[in-house]
């Protein structure tokens, strides 16, 4: 940064105050009270819907989910905020044994809180040399804009040289706030997903994804859906992409991994004209019932289903109950570990993606981590089944010895495995590549 830049910087400082720093000095003390015991000050602080979507119990389990995932809560160690639309958002980093986590707390022009969300944060990735398989000579990155109607994104292209023209691949996030990396931890799949393909020829698109973005604009949203949170974005990439000079408009494909893999036959069904779909480790079951499939797996993890598990596994078990009798105009779901509207839920009640998949005029890839404890080898049997038979450059593969970010490990999969640096595996590369390129 120039001089005369860092001086202006200074002033502004100087005789600015931060608006929010009051908010933000209050909200890093509600949530070291939430993650040291004491749920009840930041619960006091809801405003009524929130109050009816989680209850202390309900928040107290959910820290209880972050502490199985993250380990012992240490330290506050920071804060940032944000403002959009009469929605003020704080998210306050906090370290924990695992890892740092980021807590979001939004909060309206009342000063009651009116949404809650906890993440792994990001990290520096410890070694930022890029994986074998790269070839950084091959291809150039730019920066763009994905927009579905005034929702803005930044992205990057990842572009081969020369003149092309190539096919292209639009890479979809699962679940949650997420980069255009899909960081989590020091790893950087998405990236690694990019270069490795873009060094093969592929051009790829990867952006925000809109959760992250505009975290603040969304956090009182009652009707929102998984159109709004992935599809409609993904689709304006896809758009984006095909008037891309160098890329062929007829071979432009989406990649999903995780909930976008679970959504991509939606992608299929709104552009027909995609030159296919690669599924990463595409979700089948309804959301509360993986997450409850998680919950018990993590309990189970060290051999031992301490009483505190055992509450968050029983919330969680409620969690899918409500999940399945839900109506439209009841409140928000929220429990261990998982929040949505009813609108979120209810949009996907009866949604079995292999199924939508089989219909589909346009080849598929499926992919699948064996070690997986996310989406596992059970939802990639219901893919192998429904489509069986299938021909038009059909392809399902499973890699043993992978996990849930494609990256390779061993014995069970477990989230402390996230925060070790590495790379989605050489083979899911090279096979996306030859997939893509066969499809002709």
């Amino acid at each position: 940064m120039g001089h005369i830049l860092f001086a202006a910087a200074l002033l502004s400082l100087t005789f600015q105050a931060d608006p929010l720093a009051p908010l933000a000095a209050e909200t890093r003390v509600l949530v070291e009270q939430l993650l040291t015991g004491n749920a009840a000050p930041l619960a006091r602080r809801f405003d009524q819907r929130m109050a009816e979507a989680l209850s202390r119990p309900q928040l107290e389990q959910t820290v209880t989910g972050v502490r199985q995932q993250a380990g012992a809560f240490r330290a506050v160690t920071g804060t940032r905020s944000m403002s959009r639309d009469g929605i003020r958002v704080v998210v306050v980093t906090c370290e924990f044994a695992a890892g740092p986590v980021e807590v979001s707390v939004a909060w309206d022009d009342n000063n009651r809180v009116v949404g809650l969300n906890m993440r792994p944060a990001p990290l520096p990735p410890s070694d930022d040399a890029p994986a074998a398989y790269v070839a950084r000579e091959r291809f150039t990155e730019s920066e763009v804009t994905v927009d579905a109607g005034g929702w803005p994104l930044g992205g990057t292209l990842s572009m081969p040289v020369g003149d092309g023209p190539f096919p292209g691949v639009v890479l979809v996030h699962g679940s949650g706030p997420s980069d255009r990396d899909a960081t989590l931890g020091p790893n950087r799949p998405f990236r690694d997903l990019a270069w490795g393909l873009a060094s093969r020829g592929i051009a790829v698109l990867r952006y925000d994804k809109r959760t992250l973005t505009h975290r603040a604009r969304l956090a009182t949203a009652s009707d929102f859906t998984v159109k709004e949170e992935t599809v409609d974005d993904a689709l304006a990439a896809v758009a984006l992409l095909r008037k891309t000079r160098g890329v062929r408009a007829d071979r432009v494909f989406v990649a999903g991994h995780s909930l976008g893999g679970m959504l991509a036959p939606r992608m299929g069904v709104a552009d027909p004209a995609l030159g296919g779909l690669i599924v990463l480790a595409g979700a089948v079951r309804p959301l509360a019932d993986t997450m409850l499939s998680q919950v018990r797996y993590l309990a189970a993890l060290d051999g031992n289903i301490s009483d505190e598990e055992a509450k968050q596994i029983a919330s969680a078990e409620a969690l899918v109950q409500r999940a399945r009798t839900l109506k439209p105009g009841d409140p928000p779901l929220t429990g261990a570990l998982a929040s949505g509207p009813a609108s979120y839920v209810l949009d996907l009640r009866g949604y079995h993606p292999p199924t939508a998949a089989r219909d589909l005029k346009m080849p598929l890839l499926v992919l699948q981590g064996e070690r997986d404890y996310q989406v596992t080898m059970t939802d990639f049997a219901e893919w192998r089944a429904a489509l069986a038979g299938r021909g038009d450059g059909t392809h399902l593969v499973s890699y043993p010895t992978l996990n849930h970010m494609f990256m390779s490990g061993s014995g069970a999969s477990s989230p402390a495995e996230y925060r070790t640096p590495g790379h989605v595996d050489g083979a899911v590369v090279a096979d996306i590549a030859a997939w893509v390129a066969g499809r002709r």
